[in-house]
């Protein structure tokens, strides 16, 4: 018996062994899977016009063609890139703050507060409701309401726009984090005389900056990849980056070139945030994941 028990373990490890390979091979397809548009976008970028066709294979660098930073040359030069990746970044700035102002005391309402007219439950949903509402069905009262107060083509109706619909995240993130906070700590600052307002601002706030933080990040991101309401409600002054990749279909078809580097370069932004906020990120989302 004792000498089948360390060839019985023996045989165990070398299964889980084989499993974890497999796992881990099946893990690394995946990810290149997911990674192979951006690699491509690389690719693209930096091949001159004629080898976007013309290169076979996986089009990798120094192998298979000389690469070049023409492209990206020719896309930096161009105003309209700087005009767009502005626009871009002041409407998802300014859309989260809006957000943020309206929805952190509506989340922490929710949490707190009972609503005898409507339901806290109730009122929650209709949050989410929002979200799941398909953005088209409102595109044409939109366009008619900014076109009444002559707003068209102007960075404020993208930024209302964007805040409209990127304000039930931070309501549902943020409200579930508020909820699982413990209650004993604003009841001892009203106690010692605080306000509602102020045990929500000094100790509410502080508590949950990392789901604050994350549910941002997560809004930065909607509002950047804004496209439907980017290209009704604009021309040419408010034009974003989305807008901007699109800009690179002409009569002659899309010109990879060009929209690998725009691509590329709307990019940028999300994911410094993410690199720079990671940690918020994590805790954020897994903050009351786990009780007791």
């Amino acid at each position: 018996m004792s000498s089948e028990t360390p060839e019985r373990a023996k045989a165990v490890r070398q299964r889980s062994s084989i499993s974890d390979a497999v796992w881990s091979l099946v893990a690394i397809v995946v990810a290149l899977i997911f990674f192979f548009p951006l690699y491509w976008a690389i690719s693209n970028s930096l091949r001159r016009p004629a080898e976007t066709f013309t290169v076979a294979g996986l089009g990798i660098p120094f192998v298979d063609f000389t690469p070049t930073l023409e492209n990206w040359r020719s896309q930096v030069m161009v105003p309209e890139a700087y005009a767009a990746f502005t626009n871009s970044t002041l409407i998802s700035l300014m859309a989260v703050a809006i957000a943020l102002a309206l929805g952190l005391p509506a989340a922490y309402a929710l949490a707190r507060f009972k609503f005898f007219l409507i339901p806290n439950k109730d009122l929650t949903v209709w949050f989410l409701s929002q979200r799941i509402l398909p953005p088209v069905a409102t595109a044409v009262p939109f366009f008619i309401v900014f076109s009444f107060f002559d707003l068209l083509d102007s960075r404020i109706a993208l930024t209302l726009v964007s805040a409209t619909f990127i304000l039930p995240f931070v309501v549902v993130i943020v409200r579930q984090t508020f909820y699982d906070l413990p209650i004993e700590l604003e009841e001892a600052a009203l106690v010692d005389g605080a306000s509602h307002f102020t045990a929500f601002w000094r100790i509410a706030i502080p508590l949950a900056m990392p789901a604050i933080a994350a549910s941002a990040l997560i809004m930065f991101a909607f509002a950047w990849n804004e496209y439907l309401f980017a290209v009704i409600l604009t021309v040419k002054d408010a034009a974003t980056m989305p807008v901007h990749i699109a800009g690179g279909v002409d009569t002659r078809g899309v010109q990879f070139w060009f929209v690998a580097v725009r691509s590329l370069i709307a990019m940028i932004p999300p994911v410094l945030l993410a690199l720079l906020a990671q940690r918020y990120i994590v805790r954020g989302l897994t903050l009351g994941a786990v009780k007791g």
